[in-house]
Order: structure tokens, then sequence, then C-alpha cells
């Protein structure tokens, strides 16, 4: 316990030394992470042995993604998100289906052994994005404001959409019964997992951003304090939604985003330490992603999950993204850009833990296939950021409305 904390101490003192640097490079934090994990983890020099079993991995990026997911909404700029509304309504309402189905599709030609139920879980696990992997795109100021605020909102709310799917999806696998007919089944399903994650978010929210606006008033918040009352409502959105059967993710992305428009005045320096701590978190599950999972990825790997994986990263996502956006003022480069950068991270791991542990006939190729494609988009989107971000950018270029 005490080498695997002296190891992890030592790295993260060596990291935040060029974090910044690192940050300004092709090279991003998730690339060094995992690269760290697999190096210094049994795969590599052994010197790391992280004994997390995949529950605690699960929870580490549930707790990642829900803090990633609130900072975000909660900074998110509302105006531009309205004048543009149409870009994330039909990414998520047109080319989330899309993709799923074109992901089916895919699967089917190249899993044959693998049932249907199964082929509809990897293209729904592979489906949302993750905000903290499109991070460094969302935050650059330099990318325009429509294509920030539509990549940030889709990857905000896909995950909690996809949820329902996969719980749905899952049961039938397992042979879960279902009561009353399946068509109302996954409507109440679908139901509970949005609608109470939005109700929790909202009345969390509200409730707390008046309690704060009152402490504030008042100077009742110590000094010392500023930063907890934002991670603390972020992880009681999703705590309690997922305790009451919603979803957790659907809580801290609709708590952010209120949060934001009731607290505009003071809220970054509110959400400082949310932001702090879902970055520290994030950097972890890299970390424990490389040591744990990299190397049986790796050791598993051929060459129908590789061909999966990088159609899943091109064909399925860019393809989707392009059709979906057809008829709107955006421009092919900004198309192309869009649909380069749906990062598959955080959901696709909590969603392949959960399906992990159901059991299924097919999980070998389900679970080595997700990882595959989850390593390659930190390694391809960490890589590719800065630079595709300065050519779409570059003089010249036609941008989309702010």
């Amino acid at each position: 316990m005490y080498q695997n904390a002296a190891v992890l101490a030592v790295f993260l003192l060596l990291y935040s030394v060029i974090s910044g640097r690192v940050e300004r490079s092709w090279i991003s934090g998730p690339i060094v992470f995992t690269a760290a994990g697999l190096i210094l983890g049994p795969t590599g020099l052994g010197v790391l042995h992280l004994d997390i079993a995949t529950e605690g991995l699960r929870l580490l990026a549930e707790a990642t993604l829900a803090m990633v997911l609130f900072t975000d909404a909660a900074k998110a700029d509302l105006g531009v998100l309205r004048r543009n509304l149409q870009l994330p309504e039909r990414l998520l309402l047109i080319g989330l289906p899309l993709s799923i189905l074109l992901g089916l599709g895919v699967a089917w030609l190249i899993f044959p052994g693998l049932g249907l139920l199964e082929l509809a879980l990897l293209a729904t696990m592979l489906a949302p994005t993750d905000a903290a992997l499109g991070k460094p795109v969302v935050s650059n100021p330099a990318v325009p404001a429509a294509t920030r605020e539509s990549l940030n909102v889709e990857s905000g709310l896909n995950d909690g959409i996809c949820v329902p799917v996969v719980v749905i999806l899952l049961g039938l696998a397992v042979g879960t019964q279902i009561e009353g007919d399946t068509f109302s089944h996954v409507g109440r399903v679908v139901a509970e997992a949005i609608g109470i994650g939005l109700v929790v978010g909202i009345v969390l929210t509200a409730g707390a951003a008046r309690l704060l606006r009152r402490a504030q008033a008042h100077g009742w918040v110590g000094e010392g304090w500023t930063e907890v009352p934002a991670v603390a409502l972020a992880g009681a959105c999703f705590a309690l939604a997922q305790a009451l059967g919603g979803s957790g993710f659907i809580a801290c992305f609709a708590g952010g985003l209120l949060l934001g428009r009731l607290l505009p005045q003071g809220r970054h320096a509110l959400l400082r330490g949310a932001e702090n701590t879902g970055e520290t978190l994030a950097l972890l599950t890299w970390l424990a992603f490389g040591s744990v999972a990299v190397g049986q990825v790796l050791d598993r790997l051929s060459v129908p999950v590789l061909l999966y994986a990088l159609l899943s990263l091109t064909v399925v996502r860019m393809l989707s993204v392009f059709l979906c956006l057809l008829g709107t003022p955006v421009g092919t480069a900004e198309r192309l850009f869009i649909g380069w950068f749906g990062p598959r991270g955080l959901a696709s791991l909590v969603f392949a833990i959960m399906v992990f542990d159901a059991g299924l006939p097919g999980n070998r190729t389900l679970m080595t296939t997700v990882g595959c494609t989850v390593l390659l988009s930190v390694i391809a989107h960490g890589v590719t950021a800065n630079p595709l971000t300065r050519a779409l950018t570059a003089p010249g270029r036609s941008r989309a409305a702010s």
C-alpha cells in the first residue's frame, strides 16, 4: 500500500511540474497517465500494483464523469447554446441513434459469433462521447463557440440517454423478466432514468443555489470552504439520482446547467474545486485503466477487434454526424471536426463494467473491443486535439456562428 502511495505521489508531483507544457503539446494528460499505468503496473516494471476490482474502477469512472459533466455544464454559455440549439438537438436525436444503428451493422459484419443483443450492447456502449477526453477541444476558446457548446451538450447528455438503452438490452440479454409488454417496459425505464435524473438535478441545485446565495450574503461560508459546495452538490446529484433509479449523469448535467444560470456571478471561483477534483479523478482513472486493463487488452487483441475499434472512431461516428448535420449552416470542415472529436472514454468503461458483471457469452470479445476502442481514442484524440484545432481556426477558414 505504501509503495503504491509513494509511486503515485511522486508521479503526480512530477506531472504537476510539467502539466502546462503537456497541455500545450501534442501529448495529452490521459495519454501520459495511461502510459504510466501500463509502464509502472504489472505489465511493465511492476512497481505499481493497484488492487482495484471492477466495481472500484466503475465507481472511480462514474465519480469522474459526474464531476466533469457538472462543471462543464455549469460553465456552458447558454446564450450561444440557445442561438445554436439545432446542432446539439440533431447530434442527440438523430446522430446518436444513427451511430448505434451503424455500429450495430458494422459489428454484425465483423463479429458473426456474437448474438444480436450482444452486438447492440457493443454499439451502445461505444456510442456516447467522453466529456473528459473532449475537454481540450470544448474548453479551447479558439474553437468556434457554436461547435464548442454543441460538443459539450452532446457529451453531457448522450451517456445519460444511453444508460436506459444499456439497461434494457442487458436485461433482455440475461433473460430478466419484463413486467408487462416490452414497449411499456422500455418506456418506463427510459422515463425513470431521464425523468428522475432531471428532477433530482433541478430540485437539488435550485435548493443549493438558494442556500448558497443566502450564505454568501451573510458571510457564513468559511474561507477554506468556498470550493467545497460545488463538489458536494455534484456528488449529491449523481448519488441521489442513482439511488432513486434515475441517471446520475443526467442529474449532474442538468444541475450544472441550472447552477450556471442561477449563480452567474462568481461561478468560476465556486466551480474551481469541482473542476480540479474532476481533472484529478480523470487522470487517476486513466492511470488505473493503463495499469489494470490495457495489458489484458493488448494480450487479447485480434484483427476483428482492432478493425471494429478503428471503424467505430471513424466511419461510424463521423458518418453519423455528417448525415445528421446535413441542412444546417455547419460547413464540411466543421462537420468532420465535430465527427472526429467524439472520443470514447469514461462512459464506455462504465457501461463495459456493467455488461461484464452480467457474464454474457461474448464477454471477452465485448470487453476487449471496448478497451481497445477507448485506448485508441485516448491516443488518437489526445494527439490530434491541438493540431486539428489550429487547422480549423486557421486564417481564411470559415467559422460557425457564435
